[in-house]
């Protein structure tokens, strides 16, 4: 049986808070390859925040190798003083389709305030302009075992390499 434990060191639920250009940069490794449905992207303008919830890989936790099992877990993304939200390629009356997130990225500053975009694979976004750059998020549950494991096309040998 694989251990299912993480490496030494990395222990407990990720809970981390971007403000800047370089925390976010760990937090999009950290939800590279999350799944969210579509249900489950919240705008609640009366409290002016968006919340998601995603089921992230634990890139974290990964071992380099490739056939030991990797894990999930749900982590709950939220962002406050929410200002406008647009979305690109989000079917709303689709609310069971699932995203891939592929990045989360400062986008460009506005004349009110800096703006967070979630970029989804087959081109769909969610822009959150907001009062003050900060974006939390937080694994609310154990982390499981799954099989399948994100694969990108540098992790594939060149062609005529191996």
């Amino acid at each position: 049986m694989a251990n299912s434990q993480p490496p030494k060191g990395l222990t407990g639920r990720l809970r981390l808070r971007a403000e800047d250009d370089e925390d976010l940069a760990v937090l999009s490794a950290c939800l590279q390859d999350a799944l969210v449905a579509v249900r489950d992207i919240a705008h609640l303008p009366g409290e002016r925040r968006v919340a998601l919830l995603v089921n992230r890989f634990r890139w974290e936790g990964e071992t380099g190798r490739g056939d030991a099992p990797g894990e999930r877990v749900l982590c709950a993304v939220a962002m406050d003083g929410v200002r406008r939200v647009r979305q690109q390629g989000i079917d709303r009356g689709k609310p069971g389709r699932f995203l891939s997130i592929l990045a989360v990225r400062r986008a460009a500053d506005h004349e009110d305030g800096p703006a967070v975009e979630f970029v989804f694979a087959g081109q769909a976004a969610l822009r959150v302009a907001l009062d003050r750059l900060q974006v939390r998020a937080e694994d609310v549950e154990e982390p499981y075992p799954t099989s399948w494991r994100p694969k990108h096309p540098l992790d594939d040998p060149a062609p005529g390499t191996s």
